[in-house]
């Protein structure tokens, strides 16, 4: 099996916007895409979901009602009988005041007092008895009030009570759907280098080194005379290392309909771009002394790349100069029919220092 370095670009560009739509929900790309399929089915559910708790709500409501129109009737006549007791109570001291007679002018006016506090006292409770009972239901009375409201807003309207239920969970679901769709293609792309990766991974030997979402920029600028072309970065899906040499892979999960999109970028200019600069990065003096390659009595040894695109559902039936095009079953019997030019040693030198560049 050969050695895997780095994950797959597209997967860490879908995790990066995730992250960035703060949802943290899905563990792999198999996730991602059942959710998307699943979108209506998660939907329908959700809403009969809350369906079901509406119709809960309302049986709940349907036993809660009778008993707060009894615990109100109950709550009033202990208030009333309360407060009767409490009029009752200073009337009886009144009564008692009342039969105690004394000549003595201060006991008199002491008496008087007192007989007149007792009677405002009277007089206050009588007059806001109603007040006073009204107030020790008032919370039941709202609670009620507020639950007979909601219970006839759910028997009216049913459906729109469990949207409203609904409402938040939906948005959630809706938004997740809209990042995930924003990025459709990082998806697919994510795919076609999954089975690139699976693909390699599991049919060739510890050999190999497969490096993915190999990226570098560089200042100054490389320039290539034959395309007039100044190269400030440059990035390729996968670079697999071997006895053989490199072999630049991009890789495509593209329709027919996308091969024949003009408005995508060519990935032939891209890599052979990359290749560009990967040979210049490899093959110089300083590239030769840090890798010490075993020599040959003719010279150094040049390390060839091999620019491939694997197409993982359909190519083009068109051949391009630099460039191998191949579709995944394709790739293997490929990759496996260049014969070894290097030793383990001399192909672990060369990955370790693609990835000391990748850093």
């Amino acid at each position: 099996m050969c050695k895997t370095y780095n994950k797959i670009g597209s997967l860490k560009s879908l995790k990066l916007h995730l992250e960035q739509n703060n949802i943290y929900d899905f563990k792999s790309l198999k996730e991602v895409i059942a959710y998307q399929k699943s979108y209506t089915v998660l939907r329908q559910k959700l809403i009969s979901h809350h369906g079901n708790l509406i119709e809960e709500e309302k049986n709940m409501l349907n036993i809660d009602l009778p008993n707060l129109g009894s615990a109100i009737e109950t709550q009033r006549q202990i208030s009333v009988e309360t407060l009767t007791n409490e009029i009752d109570k200073l009337k009886q001291q009144l009564t008692i005041l009342t039969s105690n007679s004394s000549t003595n002018f201060f006991q008199k006016l002491a008496t008087g007092l007192k007989y007149w506090k007792y009677k405002r006292k009277i007089k206050r409770k009588e007059d806001n008895f109603e007040i006073e009972v009204e107030i020790s239901i008032s919370k039941l009375v709202e609670d009620y009030k507020f639950k007979s409201n909601r219970h006839q807003f759910i028997t009216s309207y049913f459906n729109e009570a469990v949207m409203q239920s609904a409402q938040y969970s939906l948005s959630e679901l809706e938004r997740k759907k809209t990042a995930i769709d924003e990025i459709n293609n990082f998806i697919y792309g994510a795919l076609g280098e999954q089975k690139v990766v699976k693909e390699l991974e599991e049919n060739l030997s510890d050999e190999y080194f497969l490096i993915n979402d190999f990226a570098v920029s560089f200042s100054p600028v490389i320039y290539n005379k034959k395309e007039n072309d100044y190269i400030k970065s440059v990035q390729i899906d996968h670079i697999l290392v071997g006895p053989s040499g490199i072999f630049l892979i991009e890789t495509k999960n593209w329709s027919e309909k996308s091969l024949e999109n003009w408005s995508l970028r060519s990935p032939v200019e891209q890599i052979k771009r990359t290749s560009f600069a990967l040979f210049y990065l490899l093959n110089n003096e300083m590239s030769n002394y840090h890798l010490t390659l075993d020599r040959h009595h003719w010279g150094e040894k040049k390390i060839p790349l091999k620019n491939l695109i694997v197409l993982t559902n359909t190519k083009p039936k068109e051949e391009f100069q630099y460039v191998k095009i191949l579709t995944i079953h394709e790739l293997l019997g490929y990759v496996n029919y260049f014969k070894p030019i290097f030793s383990y040693s001399e192909t672990k030198r060369i990955a370790d220092m693609i990835l000391r560049i990748n850093e």
